[in-house]
């Protein structure tokens, strides 16, 4: 990822109980609050998604795009954009280490609109995202 936006949090489970809870697609539209649907097109030869495609709707912004993963065990998962009708790149991973007796968990989020849009509210908009989804990550597993 060339430039991107990156920030940590620690919850208190094991990087696979984190790891379960970000692979079950399923489940985001209960959590996430931007994702309303989700449909996993295709799973990779470890069962977990390989394509999937998410319908986001965050008030002002609705987007339908599909984004490729990638999986590295319970240690971290990356994704890339396939298709979308406002984005032109959409790059991003979770990152887990253990940390004490929980996990640490960094997400780093690259986006590219294809609206002319500045580089700093670029990056004010992926903090935000961030943030918002390791806060409801952390809920999710930790509730």
């Amino acid at each position: 990822m060339a430039e991107h936006t990156r920030s940590s949090i620690v919850i208190d489970a094991t990087p696979a109980e984190v790891m379960a809870v970000i692979a079950d697609f399923a489940a985001y539209p209960q959590w996430t609050g931007e994702v309303k649907e989700i449909d996993v097109l295709e799973a990779g030869p470890d069962g977990r998604a390989a394509k999937v495609r998410l319908l986001l709707d965050a008030g002002a912004i609705r987007d339908e795009h599909t984004l490729a993963y990638t999986w590295d065990g319970d240690r971290e998962v990356s994704w890339t954009l396939v298709s979308s009708q406002m984005l032109r790149a959409l790059d991003g991973s979770y990152a887990l280490a253990p940390a004490g007796k929980g996990t640490e968990v960094t997400y780093q989020l690259a986006v590219d609109v294809k609206i002319p849009m500045l580089g700093m509210i670029k990056r004010k908009a992926e903090k935000v995202i961030i943030d918002r989804a390791l806060a409801g990550l952390k809920k999710r597993v930790e509730g």
